[in-house]
């Protein structure tokens, strides 16, 4: 080895001690000419002195020295002078007096500062990240990952779980985003597709028997990006047999509530709250709500229809719901109302009105046309109490759920409503097994093809079929979902129903599926799983939602990486090689 301890470790109590250290020059300072150095590595940073009362050749050697040059220096541990301890570093009561220095690599000088307090752009951060990497919080994030990544493993192992990998080449499949496609040199004409969830494979493993499997897979999937999506990406996959929902819960809580604990040091409370999929719209408008501050939401649309504000009556009529948004938390000024009208037309709404309650009475410029009677069937439908806030909407019930669930978090981030360091655990449950998709103005499936109908909506599969729900479940994390999962549908014949409520025909079932169908007919278990997915989070525990942060080399909005420069072009030989032609995509 190059050296004997690494930057971060030395203390008082290693006085006198000779070393040998090596890593990047953080900072260089001469001071009256005797140069200090930051050297850095990724355990932290130790000073380093080139003293030349001590040696002449050393000191001489580190004036050319720059920013972020690779050194390995030789030298003997000392306590700093009275008044120059750094007690902020692990490091700041020593520095080391350098006997010898060797520079092992020199550099050009960077685009940005290496230090974790730089503002860097995106397009500078992403071109140079072995740079921004190198950054002392950036690389704390992937030390809380690495930790992540054993607790999993740990816990899961502990429990009777194998790690099983799945394959990166498979079968094209509908799995509701687009497949990246790999074509075949071998067999021309013929394509892999890159996986978007190993779904398939794990439940084939449990008809073969693998009755709990694990695997900390890479998925791919080519969607438009966003801050908490990219087009490769980490999820936890695991999947049991013989169980019900309660056994997938307790095994998620035990297995998150192991990361927290080993990567945090936080001991999680479990069993986690629980809320149904409609029980979350009604009061929060959203099927994944941040309970960690209230702000309710309340239908009120019999109650205002029987007002004279004719806005209101007019939506109603036109099949629309009127629901209020409850601040009971926070005083508005009249500007503060008219700023959260305008946030609430800039997403997506008609108008936003409101009401004060004031000595038992609503009061506003529209309460005029709201009579006693319904003002206080208003304020007992919502439970407001003196100087409560309603703020209203009328839409269709998606929309008007979409908007004030919008302007709930909102008024929580600008009212500093949310408690820091809180860590909100909640379990939504009851889903719908089939959604209504308005622009292809047909069904599809909620959660995916293969989850298990609840048994009680059975008989609606023919008659009714958006009123069934699904034994499906998402875990969020502070109102950002972290995990889904669902009980599988291992009945051959009630997953037929379940093709043709989607149209989708036996022949093209079998097109599409037809290995998994296949093994079905072998003796499929009852099984269920889910996929947390891992860099969400990874970055929720750092404490931000952009999973950028906690993948190592990741893409941009364009899905491209401006360090490698990928995607590239093809060489015409490799396209001759696939039998591709991609004249037509330059012209």
């Amino acid at each position: 080895m190059l050296r004997t301890h690494n930057c971060g470790e030395l203390t008082d109590k290693d006085l006198h001690k000779k070393v040998e250290l090596c890593g990047w020059v953080q900072t260089r300072r001469d001071h009256g000419g005797v140069i200090f150095i930051d050297l850095r590595d990724r355990y932290g940073l130790s000073q380093v002195i080139f003293d030349p009362s001590h040696n002449k050749e050393t000191h001489k050697e580190a004036e050319r020295i720059g920013r972020e040059w690779v050194l390995r220096v030789v030298g003997t541990v000392r306590p700093r002078k009275e008044g120059m301890e750094n007690p902020r570093m692990h490091t700041g009561k020593i520095e080391i007096i350098s006997d010898s220095l060797e520079i092992l690599s020199k550099s050009k000088t960077p685009p940005f500062e290496i230090d974790e307090d730089a503002v860097i752009s995106e397009e500078l951060r992403l071109k140079y990240r072995y740079l921004d990497l190198r950054r002392t919080n950036i690389q704390k994030y992937f030390l809380i990952r690495h930790k992540a990544y054993q607790a999993v493993r740990e816990y899961l192992s502990s429990n009777g779980f194998l790690e099983v990998e799945t394959p990166m080449l498979v079968k094209s499949t509908p799995e509701g985003a687009r497949d990246y496609i790999v074509p075949s040199r071998v067999n021309l004409g013929k394509v892999y597709a890159l996986p978007q969830s190993p779904q398939l494979y794990k439940q084939i493993l449990m008809v073969a028997g693998f009755d709990r499997y694990f695997q900390i897979a890479r998925c791919l999937r080519d969607e438009d990006l966003r801050s908490d999506r990219q087009p490769e990406f980490t999820q936890i996959d695991l999947e049991m047999s013989f169980v019900e929902e309660e056994d997938i819960y307790a095994i998620t809580e035990g297995m998150v509530k192991n990361i927290f604990k080993h990567c945090l040091g936080v001991d999680l409370k479990i069993p986690f709250k629980r809320i149904t999929h409609k029980e979350a719209n009604d009061r929060f408008g959203s099927d994944k709500p941040d309970l960690r501050y209230g702000l309710e939401l309340r239908e009120i649309t019999k109650e205002v229809n029987e007002s004279d504000f004719t806005i209101f009556k007019n939506a109603i009529s036109s099949g629309a719901v009127v629901k209020c948004l409850i601040v009971d938390s926070a005083e508005f000024t009249r500007n503060e109302i008219d700023s959260l009208i305008d946030f609430a037309k800039m997403n997506g709404a008609k108008g936003l009105a409101w009401m004060k309650v004031e000595s038992g009475k609503l009061e506003s410029n529209i309460a005029k046309y709201f009579s006693d009677n319904v003002q206080q069937s208003i304020i007992q439908k919502t439970s407001a109490k003196e100087g409560t806030t309603l703020l209203f909407a009328a839409d269709s019930p998606d929309k008007t759920n979409s908007i004030l669930s919008v302007l709930r978090k909102h008024i929580a981030e600008k009212k500093n409503l949310i408690p820091p360091g809180s860590h909100d655990f909640l379990w939504v449950t009851d889903f719908p097994l089939f959604i209504w998709n308005n622009d292809d103005d047909r069904i599809e499936a909620a959660h995916h093809l293969f989850t298990m109908p609840a048994k009680g909506d059975l008989h609606l599969l023919d008659s009714e079929p958006l009123k069934v729900k699904a034994r499906s479940y998402d875990l969020t994390l502070n109102g950002v979902e972290v995990a889904s999962g669902s009980i599988r549908n291992n009945d051959p014949e009630l997953q037929k129903k379940v093709f043709k409520v989607v149209n989708i025909s036996d022949a093209e079932a079998e097109e599409k599926f037809g290995f998994l169908l296949e093994a079905f007919k072998y003796g499929a278990p009852p099984h269920g799983g889910i996929a947390p997915g891992f860099d969400r989070l990874v970055a929720l525990m750092c404490g931000f939602n952009d999973i950028r942060e906690v993948i190592a080399f990741p893409k941009n909005k364009k899905a491209e990486n401006p360090m490698d420069g990928c995607p590239s072009d093809m060489s015409p030989q490799q396209l001759k090689e696939l039998g591709l032609k991609l004249d037509f995509v330059k012209d």
